[in-house]
This record gives structure tokens, sequence and C-alpha cells, in this order.
């Protein structure tokens, strides 16, 4: 192990704020996300395709618009100003959701929401790396995500409560969501601190040629696998629509994702440090067997114990990969262009994100909903089969272990 990596525990502090950041945030989107897919069948009356279209769209249009904020912040060689003006237009969209009368409201919200998070999206990972020392970036990236992901498993959990609450009140819980988003620019604007640039930094269009060609043929390979793996693991509103139908009450629903999100985060930032010292592409193969294994889990019934254990496989393989992906990004990008190569990846998997979605919508509409979680787990082979072709990964001197 590198000496120095025993201080990979000492992450920076403004790192720390982020996580928090992103937790406040978390707990706003998921009050909101964990109930959404109950407020459009139950209340607007909207199909499962039409909640498939949605959470795809609105996570595409998130993962595109990242490669723009990406390439902008590496223009400008400046992350915070463009995270916190995505952080604010999410926190602007909260207000939609409680007034929305019809599905088209939500959608326009869920864009907005999604848009800010593409906004900030990239320039924070980047932010990440240009923060972390690279001996821990592992560490830091697996310490936001755990932070990130606490907020993912305390918004359903308030959900719940307010849900039994308050009767089942969808619109007041999407009020109260509000207040937490609030908080989380407020926490960005006054607790980050920007790094001064590591080179010397001279402005230029990062999307020319030129600088393209600077992004190594293993940076690409991950932008491919990337792709293929969100194709293997579609939006999380199927596993809400799975739990609905093992007949839980509609307030308790919500927990399935407490569930998910609480073996995600307990995942996250010992994967996240894990990935620091071993294979790379040993860490991505093994989240892909608990993908699947979560999918035939899910495919097979929808008691309540069994949607439970396939939805908390799910966690653990997003604490698995989640971080790990963002590191494997970060080591094979040059600095002045982090922003740009995260821009990128998140606009290739975008398109995968809404391309599963549609597809896991269709499936479920046409032939029930084991053939959704049959063909995430049909993906999760094929891209299985990629990770095994002989193809050199291109990883840093530290992580360079077969």
């Amino acid at each position: 192990m590198n000496p120095s990596s025993a201080s990979s525990s000492k992450v920076p502090a403004s790192i720390w704020v982020l996580g928090f950041v992103s937790m406040l945030m978390d707990i706003s989107s998921e009050m909101i996300h964990s109930l959404l897919p109950l407020f459009l069948v139950g209340s607007l009356g909207a199909s499962a395709l039409m909640v498939g279209l949605i959470d795809g769209a609105a996570e595409a249009t998130a993962l595109i618009v990242k490669v723009f904020s990406g390439g902008l912040s590496d223009y400008w060689g400046k992350r915070k100003g463009l995270a916190v003006f995505g952080y604010g237009l999410g926190a602007l969209s909260k207000p939609l959701f409680a007034l929305a009368p019809v599905t088209g409201v939500v959608l326009g919200a869920r864009l907005l929401d999604r848009i800010g998070k593409g906004i900030r999206g990239a320039p924070r990972d980047a932010l990440v790396a240009d923060l972390a020392p690279a001996h821990a970036r592992g560490a830091a990236y697996g310490l936001r995500q755990t932070l990130d992901t606490t907020g993912s498993l305390l918004g359903p959990l308030l959900a719940v409560g307010l849900m039994l609450l308050w009767a089942n009140d969808f619109r007041a819980v999407f009020w109260v969501a509000v207040i937490p988003a609030v908080l989380s620019v407020t926490l960005l604007v006054f607790g980050v601190r920007e790094p001064p640039p590591q080179v010397a930094h001279q402005r230029s269009n990062p999307f020319r040629r030129s600088k393209l060609k600077q992004l190594s043929s293993a940076y690409w390979w991950v932008v491919a696998i990337g792709a293929m793996f969100t194709l293997a693991r579609f939006s999380e509103a199927f596993l809400v629509l799975r739990a609905q139908q093992s007949g839980m009450a509609l307030a308790l629903i919500p927990l399935v994702l407490v569930a998910m999100n609480l073996v995600y985060a307990a995942a996250a930032y010992p994967f996240g440090r894990l990935s620091d010292r071993i294979s790379h592409r040993k860490l991505l193969a093994l989240g892909l067997v608990v993908l699947l294994a979560a999918d035939i889990i899910l495919a097979s019934s929808s008691h309540w114990g069994i949607v439970l254990a396939g939805v908390a496989l799910w966690g653990l393989h997003m604490g698995i990969t989640q971080s790990l992906l963002a590191t494997m990004v970060a080591d094979r990008a040059p600095p002045e262009l982090r922003g740009t190569a995260f821009g990128l990846f998140y606009l290739v998997s975008g398109l995968a994100m809404l391309l599963a979605s549609v597809i896991a919508g269709l499936l479920w509409d046409q032939l029930g909903a084991p053939s959704t979680f049959i063909a995430g787990g049909i993906f999760c082979v094929l891209t299985l089969l990629a990770l095994a072709l002989p193809i050199k990964q291109g990883l840093p001197a530290h992580n360079e272990r077969a």
C-alpha cells in the first residue's frame, strides 16, 4: 500500500461539507421521489410506461446536461459557481411537485430538478478530485457518496412518517421537502472553498478535437462500460412499483428505498477505500454479480420479504459501483479536463438511462413486472462478458493490480 494511503481517512473538510450539501438535497429529493411513482399512478392516473418515461427523461436530462456543465467548468477553471447554480435550480423545482395538477407539471418539475442536478454534477465531482489527494480519491468519493446516500435513506423515512401523520397527504410532504433543499444551497454557498487550479489555467474550448484527443482509450473504455452498466440498472421507480405489488400499505412503501439506501450508505465508503487498493475491474464485476442476483430475486416473486431482499442487494451493488465509476473517470482524465471527462461520461450514461427506463416501462406494461428484471439480468451478463475482454485498463500506478 502507498504510505500516504494511511491518511486516506483524513479527507479534506470541504469534501465533508460537499457530502452534507448532497445529503440535504437528497433528503429533499427522496422525500418526493420515494412517493412520486405512487402519486403519479394513484393520484394522477399515470401508467407504468408513463412513470418510466418521466423518470427516464428526467434522469437522462441530468446526465446529458452534465457534459456541458463539465466542459464549462474546465473552460472557466472554476467549479463552485456552477455547483451553486445547479443546486439552486433543484431547490426551486421542489414547490412545483406540491402544486402539480397533472402529469405534465410533474414532468416539468422533474426536468427542472434534473437540469439542476446535471449542472452541478460534473463540476462537483471534478471539485472532489481537485480537493482530494490522488491516493485517497476512492475514499473521498466514497465518503461523499455515503453522506449523499444517507440523505437518500433519511428522505424516504421522513416521507413515511409524514404520510402516516398526515393520512397519505402527498402534497403536504412535498411542501416539507422544500426546507432541506434551501439549507443545502445555503451550506454550499458559505461552507465550501474552492482550491486554486493544479495547473496554470488558460481558457480554451475543452470540446476542441485537440483537447478531446487528450482523453485516453482507457477513459473511453470506462465510458462504454458505464453505459452498459446503466442499461442493466434502470430507474429505482420500478423497485417502488414492485413493492406496491407486494400488498404493502401505501404509506410504508417508501421503506423499500430506505432498505436500499441503508445498505448503499453502509457499503459506499468501505468499497470506495477498497477501490484505492484493488483492481477496479474485479470490483465492477462483483457489483454486476450482485445486481444480477437482485434482478433474479425481484423477478421471482412479489412477496414483500423477497422484494426486500432484492432491494437490499440492489443497494449493495450501488455501494460497490457508484463511487468506483467516479474514481475510474477521475483517474483516467487530465486534471484540466476532468469536468469535460465527467460530463461526457454522464452524457453517454444519460442516453443509456433513458433507453433502459423506457424498455423497463414497456416490458412492465406488456409482459409484466418479472420481464423487466429479467431484461436487467440479461444486460448484467452482457456487461460481465464485456469486462472479461482483454482490454488494457490504463490504471494509475497505485491501482495497477490484475
